[in-house]
């Protein structure tokens, strides 16, 4: 038996690691899943046998950013949920490089999510109109705590989501809730070696790769929740007490 149609959740950046897992897991549980990608992957066929809507979207381009919105708007009449997870990740090399680098951070971290929070508002209240809440929930990063002297342009952007959190939690309260998640060390990718692996390990109290599955309990808890909203979870395994 097919389970139930659950609403329509977005995930940007759905097709890899995180964001690919948070869609299976919607996908199974009975949400329509609707994800962006960058680059086409391995996962996007098996993505799309499961019946989730796979739009390829470069959002660096402000006029794929504006083709996406209208799709959405003229694809659907409602959204349970956004997940803002689409991401990059560089750091400071040469001056240069700099102002462009800021601005690429900025705007996939923070331009991005504050611009499909406003366009896609009347969708998440017409959600919430009938099933009592909708959610945004805003991909953040342990390193927002922290700073970064490698990686300043993408902490700095980070930062910049975690104040959105804030500012739209305020703004579409009461009928839409305002998240973020913030992991450290969730995954490794498969080209990090063993001294790397061993030496980030050490840097959490709880010294685990957790895997995908945190953060998509994390999902879980927030869209279960009627009452959670402006905070930021952090998955972080006690990081910030070393």
């Amino acid at each position: 038996m097919m389970p139930k149609h659950l609403g329509t959740v977005i995930i940007t950046g759905g097709a890899k690691r995180l964001g690919l897992a948070a869609a299976k897991s919607l996908c199974k549980q009975g949400f329509e899943v609707v994800i962006t990608f960058r680059n086409p992957t391995a996962s996007i066929d098996e993505l799309l046998q499961m019946g989730v809507r796979c739009v390829q979207v470069d959002f660096t381009e402000s006029n794929e950013l504006n083709k996406f919105i209208a799709l959405v708007k003229s694809s659907y009449l409602s959204l349970r949920a956004i997940i803002h997870n689409a991401s990059d990740w560089d750091c400071e090399n040469t001056p240069e490089e700099f102002s462009e680098l800021f601005d690429r951070m900025m705007n996939i971290h923070a331009k991005v999510p504050y611009l499909i929070n406003l366009a896609f508002e009347s969708l998440l209240v017409n959600f919430a109109r009938t099933h009592q809440v909708a959610d945004v929930i805003h991909m953040t990063d342990f390193v927002v705590e922290r700073g970064s002297d490698k990686h300043i342009a993408y902490a700095a952007s980070k930062a910049a989501l975690t104040n959105l959190t804030l500012s739209f939690a305020k703004k579409l309260a009461p009928k839409v809730k305002v998240n973020a998640i913030a992991p450290a060390l969730l995954m490794f990718n498969e080209h990090d070696s063993e001294v790397y692996k061993a030496k980030a390990l050490k840097k959490s109290l709880m010294q685990i790769e957790p895997g995908s599955q945190e953060l998509v309990n994390a999902i879980n808890f927030i869209l279960s929740s009627q009452y959670l909203t402006g905070r930021t979870i952090a998955l972080d395994g006690g990081r910030q007490l070393k």
